[in-house]
């Protein structure tokens, strides 16, 4: 069993993704799906995904539940609702409710967006993340370095909920640095409600000339940090291919994780995001 723990899909005829913006992204400013993604990931022999939010616009939610329910691949969504609206509850209610409810299994914001590195311990938006773990949901972060720390904050706060860090937090490979976003890091997985994704690593390098050898001191410290049965792969396709095919960044997650265990990398590409996701 392998499960990609991380990918998208927009159709650009149904709504603009306002965030390909600039020639680096026009690769992606084309629709990209389920059909398209599903033989490249059956290749790399991905059984089970996971379709995380894109946009922060309402409808895109019920849109990816109706796709999960329809189709054999994903087995579980990250969605977005407004963190801060009055109703938290209900309509996390309302979303499991609707066809395909049962395959949410977490809430995003795009909090790298946030101008203010706080965001996440607003009293508004922290009501919200108690009304996600209430639900029985996690909750991915999707952050820059420097808002690690308040994502620490955060997981002290709310012990009952799980954080999901995508990416590892972006660090700054192509600049080849490694302080303080290790740090950081290290303080995040000092709490145990605490998970991260080996995911969008490719495009934080040089999209051109990255080698898994630049990738390597960054995953190591996520393992050394999270140990994997804290790890979970993602592919973050189709975001991936602006740097490599699905299959290169599988093969290079492969190839980073060698040395774990069997039982360590099964953990990595299922288990954990099985146990995190309720998959």
């Amino acid at each position: 069993m392998t499960v990609d723990a991380h990918h998208h899909v927009w159709d650009l005829s149904v709504r603009d993704q306002d965030w390909i913006r600039g020639p680096e992204l026009k690769p992606l400013r084309r629709n990209f799906s389920l059909a398209d993604l599903e033989p490249e990931a059956r290749a790399a022999g991905v059984d089970r995904t996971v379709l995380v939010q894109t946009v922060t616009v309402a409808e895109e939610t019920p849109e990816f539940l109706a796709l999960a329910a329809g189709h054999d691949l994903v087995a579980g969504v990250v969605g977005w609702t407004d963190l801060t609206r009055p109703d938290i509850g209900d309509e996390l209610a309302r979303l499991r409710a609707l066809p395909g409810g049962a395959f949410l299994k977490g809430i995003r914001h795009q909090v790298q967006s946030e101008p203010d590195p706080q965001w996440l311990l607003r009293r508004d938006v922290q009501r919200g993340l108690t009304a996600v773990a209430a639900a029985g949901l996690a909750y991915d972060l999707v952050v820059l370095p420097h808002q690690l720390p308040a994502c620490a904050e955060a997981a002290a706060r709310l012990p009952h909920l799980t954080f999901v860090l995508d990416h590892v937090g972006k660090p700054p490979i192509a600049a080849g640095e490694h302080e303080p976003w290790a740090s950081a890091l290290r303080a995040l997985a000092a709490h145990p409600n605490t998970v991260a994704k080996l995911s969008g690593l490719v495009t934080e390098a040089d999209p051109a000339t990255w080698t898994t050898a630049d990738l390597r001191p960054y995953t190591d410290t996520a393992l050394e940090a999270f140990g994997p049965d804290r790890l979970m792969f993602g592919s973050d396709w189709p975001v991936c291919t602006l740097a490599a095919s699905y299959g290169r960044v599988m093969d290079t997650a492969r190839a980073l994780t060698a040395e774990l265990s069997d039982d360590e990398r099964a953990s990595v590409f299922a288990g954990t995001a099985t146990r995190v996701y309720r998959l």
